[in-house]
């Protein structure tokens, strides 16, 4: 099981960093490392990970879903009704009762950005020292595995075609939110016919207009499409926890010149940073491939975000490609390629795909036309 895998390789750093324990309680990393993906979070849910152990503190409405999910060994179950005072109702309780099974003065790996400050302090009481482990998760999750690449890949797939249903059924007086119904229709009965038992994640926005497209992220609302309108249609799909995404800039009716000149930018800033990017380069390069095309046309003051961010089991990974990170990118990574430009009066400009890297080569994953001309819908 490749969760399995995955904890060997935590162990890995543990003794690298002489950990005798690791907390994990942010919840893609306690996806990523025991399959447990809950509805919500508003219950704390605590996986703690040693040499030969994991623990999981979880309340009494997900044991159900742990037992059928994980491999852990133990199961910390709390309860939200009074039923005996032989269950615990207080999960710090039963977070004090797997710390009091490690030898004092232990070592004890956290997340710096996840582990709220109240539980760190907890560890911290009773003597135990603390360590900071993200960035090594980080680094554990950047590399995909053949299994995780083969769920992106699928997920792009599903992505493309819904973004195509939006696209080719967009019109002038539909709302966004009505446009992003075709796509959601497409996703709901493909994966109910060709994925048994399988869950969906989805993400769609569709800003239009002048002003919202300016805007980067906004969800989508009832303003109607006019004629002459510019749209950003940014879409993501997981399927079994693992996503892709793919946005294409369109329009509703002939853009005007302006606009023309600056898609043209956009887009071919887009496909600089898709030219370039591989195995070997940094992420700072990639960034700067495609800003250099920006910054050639005077339009550099318009960019407001990095070039792109990895993708994987959450909707934003590290690591991202950005000006000032120097990481030379390896096989198994994978990007979601996305520069984009927001020009008062003119209107917002962006394409993403998601991007493989395999030692052979960089594998697009998700497609639909790029160009001005497919992207002019009457």
């Amino acid at each position: 099981m490749e969760t399995a895998e995955r904890i060997e390789c935590l162990r890995k750093v543990m003794d690298q960093k002489g950990l005798d324990a690791s907390i994990i309680f942010n919840f893609e990393n306690q996806f990523y490392f025991s399959g447990l993906k809950a509805i919500t979070y508003s219950r704390p849910i605590i996986l703690i990970v040693e040499h030969t152990r994991q623990s999981l503190i979880i309340p009494n409405l997900e044991e159900n879903h742990a037992r059928e999910k994980t491999d852990v060994d133990a199961l910390y179950v709390y309860h939200e009704v009074e039923e005996s005072s032989e269950k615990s109702t207080d999960y710090r309780e039963l977070f004090d009762q797997v710390l009091l099974k490690l030898d004092d003065g232990s070592k004890i790996g956290i997340e710096y950005g996840s582990l709220p400050t109240n539980f760190t302090f907890r560890v911290q009481e009773k003597g135990f020292r603390i360590e900071d482990i993200g960035r090594s998760i980080v680094d554990l999750r950047a590399i995909k595995s053949d299994e995780e690449i083969e769920m992106v890949k699928k997920s792009g797939e599903l992505v493309s075609d819904a973004l195509k249903h939006t696209l080719e059924n967009s019109g002038s007086y539909q709302s966004e939110l009505e446009i992003d119904y075709y796509g959601n229709q497409f996703l709901f009965e493909e994966i109910s016919k060709k994925y048994t038992d399988s869950t969906l994640d989805y993400f769609v926005m569709s800003p239009s207009g002048i002003e919202r497209t300016n805007m980067p992220h906004v969800f989508s609302n009832t303003r109607k499409l006019e004629d002459g309108d510019i749209i950003i249609h940014s879409r993501q799909v997981g399927l079994n926890g693992y996503r892709a995404e793919c946005e294409r800039t369109f329009f509703v009716g002939e853009p005007t010149e302006r606009q023309k000149e600056v898609f043209d930018v956009m887009l071919r800033a887009h496909e600089a940073a898709l030219d370039f990017i591989k195995v070997g380069v940094t992420a700072r390069e990639v960034n700067a491939a495609a800003l250099e095309v920006i910054r050639e046309a005077g339009l550099e003051e318009y960019v407001s975000h990095r070039t792109g961010h990895g993708i994987g089991i959450g909707q934003h990974e590290e690591p991202s490609l950005r000006f000032d990170n120097d990481l030379e990118l390896q096989a198994g990574m994978v990007f979601c390629v996305e520069p984009g430009i927001y020009i008062p009066g003119v209107g917002g400009f962006r394409h993403s795909d998601t991007v493989v890297l395999r030692e052979k080569g960089t594998e697009v994953i998700t497609e639909y036309s790029r160009d001005l001309e497919s992207l002019i819908f009457k």
